[in-house]
């Protein structure tokens, strides 16, 4: 709810096209430095205390914003929101991680963004019937859409009690005379293979959802879309999202994670790049349904992929790596698609995603590549079984992005 409000609300102030880039932008600087030193302390304590923590900092952010009066001060309380955001994601992610066993992970993460993206889809409608499409009503009634999403924030409170369970906890006390961890060095978790793509794949997704959420406001003042109208179509583009997290189990068990993940992202990038044509509203609805199905599928597989991938005692600062990437992302590329839109027009930042999008779909598909280079390239050794090496090796140990992570065994063998 509050970031299209903040957009509104930034054009009621005398905003342009980059200036809503820069704020949007800025609301990923200050997580930037605060992602890695928040992971390595869930990675050795707890992850519940974080909730709160965020809950505050995006409370008041909304709130402070909705009384800003100047660009500034508008970039300076997203800021505080970005902050708030990412203390909160990366307490419920690693409890997600942590309260998952590994084959219920998918499912789980699913379930998760599920939530995200019912926010999402009642937000923007909220947004949108609170905020007024007249010049001299904008800045009071973005102003009350900002309060109202302080007011939405502060709620969450009530769901945070004894949220983390005892059996969550129980692996980090250590027996006592044992060594503690050492902790594992950043570059090494980005070398882990699966764990640099599955945060570009993340990155993309997120970049692409987030400049949606900030630039649909501006094109819909341009092609004379009233708000109410560019919330629906936000809320449309989440209803969506929200459909195929609900069936991305079955589509995974249809076609794979690595085959998902990619065809997904070059779905997304071919209609991202299509919001750039001058459609009527109702074409736009239908494009960006079709966009938020796609989109659905990059940020709970991107979770799984680099929580499977890191090391035992890292995977919550190789989650907070990940939303590092996404808050990269989040600045690099609001600032970017407003130095497009100055250029360009506000056409420019979708077909500068589509080619993320499609980027992405290329790493995501490597590891098939990979697979099928090493059946090709090793020699066809038969086993007692008749099944070549190379089979086996392709579909047993630790894989790559999207690939299946459990070793296969053959029925007929015991299981040592």
């Amino acid at each position: 709810m509050a970031r299209p409000a903040v957009s509104y609300r930034a054009l009621a102030l005398g905003a342009d096209a980059r200036a809503v880039g820069v704020i949007a932008g800025v609301y990923a600087l200050l997580p930037l430095f605060a992602a890695v030193p928040l992971g390595r302390r869930t990675d050795h304590g707890r992850c519940a205390p974080l909730l709160p923590v965020g809950v505050v900092l995006i409370a008041a952010g909304c709130g402070l914003s909705g009384t800003a009066g100047s660009l500034p001060e508008m970039a300076a309380w997203s800021g505080v929101m970005g902050l708030g955001h990412l203390s909160f994601v990366i307490g419920a992610q690693s409890l997600v991680a942590r309260q998952s066993a590994p084959a219920d992970q998918d499912r789980n993460f699913g379930h998760f963004t599920v939530g995200a993206s019912l926010g999402q889809l009642i937000g923007p409608i909220a947004a949108g019937q609170l905020v007024s499409g007249h010049d001299s009503a904008l800045a009071r009634t973005s102003a009350a859409a900002l309060f109202v999403a302080a007011a939405v924030a502060a709620c969450s409170v009530t769901s945070l009690w004894r949220i983390e369970h005892r059996s969550a906890e129980a692996p980090l006390k250590k027996p006592a005379g044992e060594a503690p961890s050492r902790r594992v060095p950043v570059f090494r978790i980005l070398r882990t293979r699966g764990v640099a793509s599955g945060i570009f794949l993340s990155l993309a997704v997120l970049s692409a959802t987030d400049i949606l959420t900030a630039y649909l406001p501006v094109v819909g003042e341009q092609r004379a879309i009233s708000p109410a109208v560019v919330g629906l179509l936000l809320s449309l583009r989440a209803a969506a999202t929200v459909a195929c997290r609900l069936v991305m189990t079955p589509m995974i068990r249809l076609m794979g994670r690595t085959v998902l993940m990619a065809v997904s992202c070059l779905g997304a990038g071919l209609l991202c790049a299509a919001v750039a044509l001058p459609l009527p509203a109702w074409a736009l609805g239908v494009l960006l349904a079709a966009l938020g199905f796609c989109l659905g599928v990059g940020q709970p597989l991107s979770m799984t992929t680099v929580v499977q991938a890191a090391p035992d005692d890292a995977r919550s600062t190789a989650l907070a790596l990940r939303l590092t990437g996404n808050r990269l992302g989040q600045v690099a590329a609001p600032a970017s698609a407003g130095l497009l839109a100055g250029l360009a027009g506000t056409a420019a930042p979708f077909v500068m995603l589509g080619v993320l999008l499609l980027a992405s779909a290329a790493i995501a598909v490597r590891p098939l590549r990979r697979a099928a280079d090493t059946v090709a390239g090793l020699p066809a050794q038969r086993n007692h079984r008749g099944a070549p090496e190379a089979e086996r090796s392709a579909v047993s140990g630790r894989c790559g992005p999207g690939e299946e992570t459990s070793a296969r065994t053959d029925p007929e063998e015991p299981t040592p």
